[in-house]
């Protein structure tokens, strides 16, 4: 284990997301795709391949290197996949904010790891990163991605009408927000 590597449960650690991961990112989605179906954009077949993973995987550590994005992933005891955080869209300057995406293995879910990966990630974005604001939205009949949300201390902010195209449709989202910190931006 790295030093940002920490465990959520005896068997499941958080992790940074690396290249490596394409194989098991490709396996967990392809066994969930039916179940997150109903709160995921329509994706290509080759969405759910090793090489569409790896090249999801480049483009995500790219946007890590330049400072834009943070991408971890749940592994269980054999590391295998489990679920995927990214924290994307990270802004500086006054705004200091990122937007959370985040899914957990149908087999996982109800476990409070979602939770327990929440609250890591807004540790690493106000502590390594130092941003402000994470925010996130659901589908308005998301409800345990909302509980999930609000267990890790975000408010929910409002209501935006047709905010993603998500299974094949626009879908209204709840949003949500969790302030960090009320420190003025560094630098």
């Amino acid at each position: 284990m790295t030093d940002r590597t920490h465990l959520l449960a005896p068997d499941v650690a958080f992790r940074p997301a690396e290249l490596t991961d394409a194989p098991a990112f490709a396996t967990a989605l392809t066994r969930n795709r039916a179940y997150m179906r109903r709160w995921e954009p329509v994706r290509p077949d080759t969405f759910y391949t090793v090489e569409g993973q790896a090249a999801r995987l480049t483009a995500l550590l790219a946007d890590r290197d330049a400072g834009r994005a943070m991408p971890w992933v749940l592994a269980d005891a054999d590391d295998r996949v489990i679920g995927g955080f990214t924290l994307s869209g990270i802004e500086r300057g006054p705004f200091r904010n990122g937007r959370l995406g985040y899914w957990v293995d149908e087999g996982h879910a109800g476990r409070g790891l979602a939770t327990a990966a929440v609250r890591a990630v807004c540790d690493a974005a106000r502590d390594r990163l130092g941003l402000h604001r994470v925010e996130a939205a659901t589908v308005t009949d998301n409800a345990p991605s909302q509980r999930v949300l609000a267990k890790a201390g975000f408010e929910r902010i409002g209501t935006a009408p047709g905010y993603l195209h998500i299974n094949a449709r626009w879908r209204d989202h709840h949003l949500f927000q969790r302030l960090l910190h009320d420190d003025p931006p560094a630098g």
